[in-house]
């Protein structure tokens, strides 16, 4: 595991603390799953540009059109 030190405003890094104490969880915590969901979001991203890129659109649609489906039934 690796130790990262990052710098925030103030206000950020209370925000942070506040958000994480209402979760019930450490800020390392909160930090890890934020993190894990920006890269999920970024894997999605250039997997997506990466089916443009091979040109096959219908395949980028079926997808999109699970996703969408799988949403609706999940509901609110």
């Amino acid at each position: 595991m690796s130790t990262l030190t990052i710098r925030l405003p103030d206000d950020t890094a209370e925000r942070l603390k506040s958000l994480a104490r209402s979760q019930g969880m450490s800020v390392n915590t909160l930090v890890e799953e934020l993190s894990a969901q920006a890269l999920s979001a970024w894997d999605t991203e250039n997997h997506f540009r990466a089916l443009a890129a091979t040109g096959n659109l219908q395949d980028a649609l079926a997808i999109l059109d699970r996703l969408d489906a799988e949403e609706r039934d999940a509901g609110p």
